[in-house]
């Protein structure tokens, strides 16, 4: 496959003009898939574009040789968009384009990630088996990225996952550290991505400057020209020390590394999330409009510190929104934990229930709180927390180391008949199972 030139943003386009006969069918599909290992998107129908450069001119001059060959008719033409269509329109065509195609490995990826047992058990032949799947998958992502010429967003997370199945696929003796202790957080550093950024580099760019680096210096870059240099911290690049790490964006990344701990940053993680990855894990309801802000700060400004500036304010905005709701959140958790730490007296399944929270909705009636989807998103629990009674201040520290697993749900206010039992209330599971638990069981065990 021919090697993708370096596309400028002033180059102008090519665009091949050609017009197949309607037989034989084969032909017109031979000429498509051509066009799309090439990496050309179609503008209109029969005409299609490549970046201008020397490669690309060899390559389209050889597909319209086909084209006059099969008995159709061609042209290839350099031009430059002046009305309807701007150049950054179509530079996102492109991206869409390859976005699309990570995504379709992505789904193959995550396929083949629900193979893989929970515990590294493989028989060799079996490994043998899944290891080959993932050389393929990775060939395919070099396939796609040979014709990246705007660099999609779509593909750091994949790079992530596969990164994870790896890692998942490596034997025992080989496997990194899964839980590497917290990071000492740098001062004054030089903090390098991509040019172009969007949702999850504006994001942790934001958590940098102001949780991790205050004095941090960004550099945008363009990812195939860029040397690195001794001292610079790489985020959201291939080969950076802090990019996506199986199913977790950047952002989320830097809040695990650092150990970030402040509730309020847990919802814009999950709205990151979403957006980045486009899986709908979590599904905040603002999420929608987010996405939509994101895509408009990206479509008015090209320059990436005008991007960084203008995200810089939303974000600065949503952090004091979700800061200002955890006070009501932890009223309403403290007395639930006191309340659990009275309560011995009433049934179990309905013991410590404070008298102001309906069994029915889960809603606090004295406006202490009263949103146990809040409660849901802002809180992640480790199974291992402080186990005193009455330790609830420790355990609530605790919330805020973040993880994957063991979110407090609506039980947290609301908790059911069905889902308890002696061992682990409101759980159902057992030790080191994912929990959904109240704060105030967690501080008295």
């Amino acid at each position: 496959m021919p090697a993708a030139g370096k596309p400028s943003k002033d180059a102008g386009w090519l665009l091949l003009i050609h017009q197949i006969p309607p037989k034989p069918n084969y032909f017109r599909v031979k000429i498509w898939r051509r066009l799309q290992r090439l990496g050309a998107v179609g503008i209109k129908n029969s005409v299609y574009a490549l970046p201008a450069n020397e490669q690309a001119h060899e390559d389209l001059n050889w597909v319209l040789r086909d084209v006059v060959e099969g008995g159709g008719d061609a042209s290839l033409v350099e031009a430059r968009f002046v009305e309807g269509l701007s150049d950054e329109q179509v530079r996102e065509m492109f991206r869409a384009a390859r976005d699309a195609d990570y995504l379709e490995i992505t789904g193959e990826a995550r396929e083949l990630a629900r193979k893989l047992p929970r515990k590294n058990d493989l028989p060799d032949d079996r490994r043998a088996e899944l290891e080959a799947q993932l050389a393929r998958l990775h060939k395919r992502v070099t396939e796609v990225a040979s014709v990246d010429f705007f660099l999609a967003r779509a593909r750091e997370p994949l790079e992530g996952l596969l990164g994870e199945l790896a890692e998942r696929l490596a034997p025992t003796e080989t496997k990194l550290d899964r839980a590497p202790a917290a990071e000492a957080k740098p001062r004054g550093r030089t903090w390098v991505t991509r040019t172009g950024i969007h949702v999850d580099r504006m994001a942790s760019a934001w958590l940098i400057r102001r949780f991790i680096d205050p004095d941090a210096r960004f550099k945008f870059v363009a990812s195939r020209e860029y040397r690195h240099r001794p001292g610079e911290l790489r985020f959201d690049m291939f080969d950076g020390e802090y990019t996506h790490r199986g199913e977790l964006c950047t952002f989320e990344v830097l809040l695990s590394r650092f150990e970030v701990a402040d509730g309020a940053l847990r919802p814009i993680a999950e709205m990151v999330h979403d957006i980045d990855l486009k899986d709908d894990k979590y599904g905040r309801p603002e999420t929608a409009g987010v996405e939509l802000v994101v895509n408009g700060i990206a479509m008015a400004h090209r320059e990436d510190e005008t991007r960084l500036a203008r995200a810089t304010a939303v974000l600065d905005d949503l952090y004091e929104y979700f800061s200002a709701s955890a006070p009501r959140l932890f009223a309403a958790l403290e007395r639930l934990a006191h309340a659990f730490a009275r309560g011995s007296s009433a049934p179990r399944w309905q013991r410590g229930r404070p008298p102001g929270v309906h069994r029915s909705c889960g809603r606090a009636q004295d406006g202490a709180s009263g949103e146990p989807d809040q409660v849901r998103r802002f809180f992640v629990a480790r199974p291992t927390l402080p186990r005193r009674p009455g330790s609830f201040a420790a355990a609530r520290r605790g919330f805020f180391r973040f993880s994957s697993s063991s979110q407090i749900t609506a039980s947290t206010l609301c908790p059911s008949r069905s889902s308890t039992n002696a061992a682990y209330p409101y759980s159902g599971r057992g030790p080191g199972a994912p929990l959904s638990f109240p704060p105030a069981a967690i501080a008295a065990r």
